[in-house]
C-alpha cells in the first residue's frame, strides 16, 4: 500500500545566483563542479520518524565534530539524471529505480528507509525549484545527488539514533572529458572495491573510497579507470569504481558479471539488458574469468567491452592493461553494440525517441 508523499515545503533563498551568473555556470559545465541554487532536505529520528520536508538554500551543514558519520561512515547516496527535452520539459530516467535502491543501500547499512514517494518527491520539489538550472545544451543534464548521513553527536558503535537526507543538484556535461570516445581501463589484481558478505551491493562510500588508491595509481600511469576482480578468487571481473562492465563476442552474445552481492545493481545496467534481449542478442549474467577475457580479446572472439552507468551513460573500452598485460580491444574504436546501445538510451532519456517502456517520469 502506497502513502502519500511528503509535502517539502520550498523556502527561497534569500541569495541566489543572478541570471548572469547562472548562465555563466551553464556554460563551463563540468562534472559535479558546479551546484544550484536550493538543496531538498528531510530528517529522522526514532521518536517523530521523517520529518521537516522542504526545499532550501544550498548552504554548508552544520555538523557536530561526533557526528557518527565522521567516524563510523554511516551514509547512503545515489546518483540520477534531469533531462530537458525539446519541448522544454524536464524529465528522470528511471527515478523508482533510484528510491528502491537507496532503501535497499539503508537496510544494509542499518538506517532508515525513505519512502519511494517521498524520494520522488523530493527531486521533483527541488528540480521544479532549480528548473532555469537544467541545462539545455546538447548532452547535457542536471545531476541529482540524494544522500543520507547519521547526524547524532555520539561515539558508541551502533546505529545512529537521527539522520539527514539531503539532494543537491549539479548542472553537469559528459562523465568523460572526451565524451563517447574509448578509455582505457587497468584492471587492479591487488585491491578489491568489495568482499562477500560486505556492502559491494550498497551504493555506500565505503566502496568507492576503497577504489581511489588504485584509480590514483592508474591515472598516473595514464589510464582512464581501474576495473576490480573478485575478491574471493581474485580471477573474475567485477566492476569498475562507479560502472559495470559488459563484453560482446563475435557471436554477438553478451556477457555482464552475475549479481553476487559484491555488485552494485546498476539502473542503467538493467536498462541495456532490456534492451539487449528486445533486440533478440542472447545475454548471459555470468562470472568472467580474467583470463577468458584477455584470450578473446587477443584472439579476436570478443568483439567489444564496455562500461555503462549514470554518470557517462555508457562508455566504450579500448584498452586493458594490468601487470602482466596490455591488449587493445578489436581495433580500439567503439563498436556497433556499444554505439547502438548508447544511441537508444540516450535518445530516450532526451526525448528524442519512443519510450516503450515508461521509463521516463516527468519532473516539470
Amino acid at each position: 500500500m502506497t502513502t502519500a508523499p511528503a509535502d517539502y515545503a520550498i523556502v527561497p533563498s534569500s541569495h541566489p545566483r543572478t541570471t548572469a551568473q547562472r548562465t555563466a555556470a551553464l556554460e563551463r559545465l563540468s562534472f559535479g563542479v558546479e551546484f544550484t541554487d536550493h538543496m531538498a532536505r528531510a530528517t529522522w529520528t526514532p521518536e517523530e520518524g521523517w520529518q521537516g520536508h522542504r526545499v532550501e538554500a544550498f548552504a554548508p551543514l552544520e555538523l557536530s565534530p561526533a557526528a557518527a558519520v565522521l567516524h563510523y561512515a554511516q551514509e547512503i547516496f545515489e546518483g540520477l539524471k534531469a533531462y530537458r527535452h525539446a519541448d522544454g520539459s524536464v524529465w528522470a530516467f528511471r527515478p523508482e529505480a533510484n528510491a528502491r535502491r537507496f532503501a535497499a543501500s539503508a537496510r544494509r547499512l542499518a538506517m532508515p528507509e525513505l519512502p519511494e514517494e517521498d524520494f520522488l518527491a523530493s527531486i521533483s520539489a527541488l528540480v521544479d525549484t532549480d528548473l532555469e538550472w537544467v541545462p539545455s545544451t546538447e548532452g547535457a543534464s542536471l545531476y541529482l545527488r540524494p544522500f543520507m548521513i547519521a547526524t547524532e553527536p555520539f561515539l558508541g558503535v551502533r546505529p545512529a539514533q537521527r539522520y539527514e537526507y539531503l539532494v543537491i543538484a549539479s548542472p553537469v556535461g559528459p562523465y568523460f572529458v572526451n565524451g563517447f570516445q574509448p578509455v582505457s581501463i587497468w584492471v587492479a589484481q591487488d585491491y578489491h572495491r568489495a568482499g562477500p558478505g560486505g556492502t559491494g551491493h550498497a551504493k555506500f562510500g565505503g566502496n568507492y573510497a576503497a577504489s581511489l588508491l588504485p584509480q590514483q595509481r592508474a591515472n598516473a600511469q595514464g589510464f582512464d579507470q581501474v576495473c576490480f576482480l573478485d575478491a574471493a578468487t581474485r580471477t573474475n571481473l567485477e566492476e569498475l569504481g562507479g560502472m559495470n562492465v559488459f563484453v560482446v563476442d563475435e557471436d554477438g552474445v553478451v556477457h555482464t558479471p552475475a549479481l553476487t552481492g559484491t555488485i552494485l545493481e546498476g539502473v542503467t545496467r538493467s536498462s541495456i539488458l532490456t534492451l539487449l534481449t528486445e533486440e533478440g542478442l542472447e545475454v548471459r549474467e555470468r562470472d568472467i574469468p580474467l583470463t577468458w577475457l584477455l584470450d578473446g580479446v587477443r584472439d579476436g572472439s570478443v568483439r567489444e567491452v564496455f562500461a555503462c552507468g549514470t554518470a557517462a551513460v555508457i562508455t566504450p573500452i579500448g584498452r586493458l592493461a594490468g601487470e602482466s598485460f596490455d591488449v587493445t580491444v578489436g581495433d580500439g574504436a567503439a563498436g556497433p553494440v556499444t554505439s547502438r546501445l548508447f544511441d537508444r538510451l540516450t535518445d530516450i532519456q532526451f526525448g528524442r525517441a519512443q519510450d516503450p517502456h515508461d521509463w521516463m517520469r516527468r519532473l516539470a
